[in-house]
């Protein structure tokens, strides 16, 4: 499948309030448009995950940073810049996207990707992207297609045509920033 058709049909869905079961740049995820709050809880529904429990969202560079962050502290940069695998920021004080997706603590998960069609996606939407694991809340993050439950696969509204025979890397590294500087590691 053309990766620029996969775009049009995954980038139609996601406007009409659909989510999507995707390949990122670590794990296959669920995902819909982060500022459509329906969708977000379509998500929440179908992994059976307490709206208390935080999703990220997928950038696609700074304009996005900035459009969701108002103030982002220096060091966020630096850890951009020198990370060499994915990895997910948790920022303070978000701001234009579905406040079900905001943590109680006012802080949002994201991560600036690279991978092709997310980057692509993300170009075409003009908007971050929710991702979240594909799994129902509890069970194991999959590591390839075939090991996603089948629950998930029939209760999204769009699965992409697009590496469903490759591995999937590592779920990223998570990174807790507060406008203070100070810095947390989640996960490794």
């Amino acid at each position: 499948m053309d990766i620029n058709a996969e775009i049009s049909k995954t980038f139609e869905i996601i406007q009409s309030g659909g989510i999507i079961l995707y390949p990122t740049d670590t794990v296959w995820g669920i995902g819909c448009d982060a500022t459509n709050p329906d969708a977000v809880a379509k998500i929440y529904a179908l992994k059976k995950r307490a709206e208390t429990q935080s999703m990220i969202v997928l950038l696609n560079g700074e304009k996005m940073m900035y459009n969701i962050f108002k103030d982002i502290p220096e060091v966020a940069w630096q850890i951009i810049d020198l990370s060499e695998n994915p990895t997910t920021l948790i920022l303070d004080n978000p701001r234009n996207v579905a406040p079900n997706l905001i943590a109680q603590d006012k802080s949002l998960g994201v991560r600036l990707v690279k991978e092709p069609f997310c980057f692509k996606l993300l170009e075409r939407m003009k908007k971050p992207l929710v991702s979240t694991s594909a799994n129902i809340s509890g069970q194991s993050t999959p590591i390839a297609f075939k090991d996603i439950n089948p629950k998930i696969v029939k209760g999204v509204d769009y699965v992409v045509n697009l590496h469903r025979d490759k591995i999937a890397g590592k779920p990223s590294t998570i990174i807790k920033i507060a406008l203070d500087n100070q810095v947390k590691i989640i996960r490794k």
